[in-house]
């Protein structure tokens, strides 16, 4: 369930100041969720069932929902599709509950996206796919009259959903893709953030034209310096035009295991430690479920959200008075469950005491065969190495943090 914090803007905090503040955005509802306007940034993911299949969809909906994703996309490719996420829409509502939606809409995609904004929470667009501008093998430039007549063309062809959307109070995703950028955009801008930015204005300017503002905007690549530094643009182009629309953070196809993760991280925390961000997914090449633990341990790690035990453990040395490996292991396996506290395993009381001074209990190797547990920076007991995870366990339950799991 969301909480609402005060979000504050980079500028008034102090040069040294340790926390994230984020940038000031306007609130945009997407069902029973909001994204921006202070809210910890939203979880997403994607299911990649066929929309056709509506048992598998509800089904992939729901695992993704119960793990803790709290916006899911759905591909809608075709008019059957967009029609079959209706029955998906209902039958959720009766076998689970409402879960937030997003229709994915590509390629000339008026008459879908109509339908569909019938069902879902959400529209999600490609700016570079939502007309079809035919190119031409001779063409070295654009002249500004071609350019305002497809600028014409994409207007009447969004002006009849963002209409929709609006009159039904329902949120548009303008999600422009590096590697989809329409040719006239890239002749004029080339295959840079800048023309990933004005992509992404030109959709803007037509939904504030019809008074529309619940936008969310996004600017993937799959090169996650070209992804940071869009987004970096778009704040800078925004803050300009008086425009505070949330962002949807995202490395797209950053491929999977370790390397897709660590590349996820790479375009995620940069922007997000800068308190640019508002809902993020983290696009992995395997089963949509393996992505909701990275979103929240890249969010967790940055002090956004707090979603499970932050356990702070030292690499372990020549003093280490324990096999700190398996031990971080016990102690994980025993308190991974419980939610919103800091848990230290250090080694030696060297460094341990002061490392682990903001932790809320610490397992510290302070004489051979025993360990000592702390509640913050107090010393409690000290007990046999053999019953340390156990005591831990007590004192937690002492303090009435525990619950079982």
């Amino acid at each position: 369930m969301q909480t609402l914090s005060t979000p504050q803007t980079a500028p008034t905090a102090p040069e040294f100041d340790t926390t994230i503040h984020r940038r000031k955005t306007r609130p945009v509802k997407v069902g029973n969720i909001t994204i921006g306007g202070g809210y910890p940034v939203v979880v997403q993911s994607m299911i990649n069932e066929d929309t056709l299949d509506v048992e598998g969809s509800v089904a992939a909906i729901r695992r993704l929902h119960e793990i803790g994703c709290e916006i899911v996309r759905v591909t809608v490719p075709s008019m059957a599709h967009a029609k079959a996420l209706a029955e998906i829409k209902q039958k959720l509502i009766q076998t689970y509950q409402e879960v937030p939606l997003v229709a994915d809409v590509h390629h000339n995609g008026m008459k879908i996206a109509l339908e569909v904004a019938k069902h879902v929470d959400k529209v999600r667009i490609n700016p570079g796919l939502y007309v079809f501008e035919k190119p031409k093998a001779d063409r070295n430039e654009y002249t500004q009259a071609e350019f305002e007549e497809i600028g014409e063309k994409i207007r009447e062809t969004l002006e009849p959903l963002v209409i929709s959307l609006r009159d039904q109070g329902k949120a548009l995703r303008i999600g422009v893709n590096h590697g989809s950028l329409a040719e006239r955009m890239l002749f004029t801008y080339g295959d840079t953030p800048e023309g990933m930015v004005e992509s992404a204005l030109e959709f803007i300017r037509i939904c504030e034209s019809l008074d529309f503002r619940n936008i969310v905007i996004s600017l993937k690549a799959s090169r996650a310096p070209v992804m940071v530094a869009a987004y970096r643009l778009m704040v800078k182009r925004m803050d300009e035009l008086g425009m505070d629309y949330p962002l949807h953070l995202g490395v797209t196809e950053a491929g999977d295991g370790e390397y897709g993760r660590i590349k996820s991280t790479a375009g995620l925390a940069p922007l997000l430690a800068d308190g640019i961000g508002d809902t993020i997914r983290v696009s992995l090449t395997e089963a949509p479920e393996k992505e909701i633990p990275v979103c929240y341990s890249i969010l967790q790690a940055l002090g956004l959200r707090k979603t499970m035990v932050e356990y702070v453990a030292c690499p372990s040395c020549g003093r280490t008075l324990f096999n700190l490996e398996e031990v971080l292991h016990k102690v994980r396996e025993a308190t991974k469950h419980l939610t919103g506290l800091d848990i230290a395993v250090m080694g030696c009381i060297v460094n341990g005491p002061g490392e682990m001074a903001d932790a809320d209990y610490g397992y510290v190797g302070k004489q051979a065969g025993f360990i000592s547990l702390y509640r913050g920076r107090e010393e409690i007991k000290k007990v046999p190495e053999d019953q340390g995870v156990e005591e831990l366990i007590n004192l937690i339950k002492a303090d009435g943090r525990w619950v079982d799991p």
